[in-house]
């Protein structure tokens, strides 16, 4: 608490200087500039997103990804968490979710994909509660993966979920969104207006009964994922690919100089 409070002293202090100083402030979502601190100081917002890689390949045909895909059933959906294994990432929200649809006999398989080095505890405690509930003969957790094998999961999975309780972005959304993959996240990931208005996916509020509900709609309808799915593909495109990245950024930045002539 005193860390906290210490910091907020400096950056009121040195940063509002800085902030107050700057030809504009960059900021990844128009959500994340919302609800920023300026610390009183007027600001000229620029929103350019992240950049995500557009996928090069499905992995399909990666060796490693084809051992993987021995254990998942060919004709289950399949509901992919892939993202680092913390609280924030909502978890705690999405495991009893997937449980209440397990309770409705509703057909899905689930792959964890991800990891948490500096808090082994917390993976352990996800892990234990997988295996000590309905989910258990549901679920395949493969740990952090990259390469083609992330690429062959992003490519297989008829669902991506993320109900985080904050991102400022969500750069894992947006691969997904790359790769064609539909999106079930919450109103906290802050691309969640862009998701909406591109409808890549469905998004819902921080509750239990919300992200059952959204997750429900997104498998009960393959046409309607499928859509979704290519409308993400083609935002993500148009948006995230660093080619568009660079032409918003050199855009921004030739203004501001016009700007300060």
């Amino acid at each position: 608490r005193k860390k906290k409070q210490l910091k907020k002293i400096y950056t009121f202090l040195l940063e509002k200087h800085n902030i107050a100083g700057a030809a504009a402030i960059h900021f990844t979502s128009e959500e994340e500039a919302r609800i920023s601190e300026r610390f009183g100081a007027k600001t000229r917002d620029l929103i350019i997103p992240l950049g995500a890689n557009l996928p090069e390949t499905t992995g399909e045909n990666d060796p490693e990804f084809q051992e993987l895909k021995k254990q998942l059933h060919p004709n289950q959906p399949i509901i992919l968490f892939m993202s680092r294994i913390e609280p924030k990432k909502g978890l705690d929200l999405l495991l009893p979710a997937l449980e209440k649809l397990a309770g409705e006999n509703i057909d899905f398989q689930f792959v964890l994909a991800g990891s948490n080095p500096q808090d082994p505890g917390y993976e352990a405690k996800i892990r234990q509660q997988i295996e000590s509930s309905t989910l258990a003969t549901r679920t395949l957790i493969t740990g952090f993966v990259t390469g083609g094998v992330k690429a062959g999961l992003l490519n297989a999975a008829d669902i991506f979920a993320l109900p985080s309780y904050y991102e400022n972005f969500g750069i894992a959304v947006a691969e997904a969104m790359a790769a064609g993959t539909p999106v079930v996240i919450s109103d906290r990931v802050h691309i969640w207006p862009e998701v909406r208005g591109a409808e890549a996916g469905w998004v819902a509020s921080c509750e239990v009964e919300a992200i059952a509900s959204a997750i429900k709609n997104a498998l009960s309808n393959d046409d309607e994922r499928k859509r979704r799915g290519e409308k993400g593909r083609e935002f993500a495109k148009n948006n995230y690919s660093w080619d568009a990245i660079a032409t918003q950024v050199i855009e921004a930045y030739r203004h501001l100089l016009m700007d300060n002539e």
